[in-house]
Parts: structure tokens; C-alpha cells; sequence
């Protein structure tokens, strides 16, 4: 009986292709993770200078500056941590959530403030 000497290599090809799929399928995963990580945590700290400008002219107009700057965080998705009056100056915490990874949900925090630029007067 002869055999060939390349009838051992049938197949190899189609193993390949197989690996270097999957190999694309994880880097293609791990890539859009990253990037909600990245996307959520500038919207994160987007709510949370939102929040502190807002809060900071509540706080000029006369009104409650940390209500308010909640209500801005939330309606740019994301959640008041904390808020801290400091003469004009309103200092805000914020969290935003990622959206479902696989190793489940992050809450990114971003810190925003806001005030007079100098003097603390408005």
C-alpha cells in the first residue's frame, strides 16, 4: 500500500479558518467592551459637569442647587452620588452604568464643579 505523503494535512486548512474565527469573534468582543467602558465613562463625566453647572446656577438664582443638579444627572443618565456647597462652588458625584458586559455591569463615577472663576462672588 502507498500512501501520500500530503494525505495527512487534509483538514488543516478548515481548522485554521475555525481558530482564527473564533480568535477575530474574542478581539471583536473584548473591543466593544472597551468601548462602552470608554463611551459610558465620558457620558459620566458629561452629567457630571452638567450637573455642577446647573447646580451652580440654582445655587445664583436662589434655588436648591443639589436638586437640581440631580435632576440634570439623571436626566442625562446617570446617578447623583454626592453634592457639596462650598460658597458659590457646587462639587457633584456622579455614576453612570455600563451597558450588560460579560463580566456584568460597571459603575463608572466622574466628579464635576462649578463656580466663579475667581474671588468665589458671582
Amino acid at each position: 500500500m502507498v500512501r501520500r505523503r500530503d494525505a495527512d494535512e487534509q483538514g488543516a486548512g478548515t481548522v485554521l479558518a475555525v481558530a482564527m474565527m473564533g480568535l477575530l469573534v474574542t478581539v471583536t468582543v473584548v473591543a466593544a467592551g472597551v468601548v462602552g467602558v470608554i463611551a459610558t465613562h465620558r457620558l459620566a463625566q458629561s452629567a457630571a459637569d452638567l450637573a455642577a453647572l446647573a447646580g451652580a446656577a440654582a445655587l445664583q438664582d436662589g434655588g436648591d442647587p443639589c436638586a437640581q443638579a440631580a435632576a440634570v444627572a439623571d436626566r442625562n443618565r446617570a446617578r447623583l452620588n454626592g453634592c457639596e456647597v462650598e460658597g458659590w462652588n457646587v462639587s457633584v458625584v456622579v455614576t453612570a452604568s455600563t451597558a450588560p458586559l460579560p463580566g456584568g455591569m460597571l459603575d463608572l463615577r466622574a466628579r464635576g464643579r462649578a463656580g466663579p472663576a475667581v474671588g468665589g462672588e458671582p
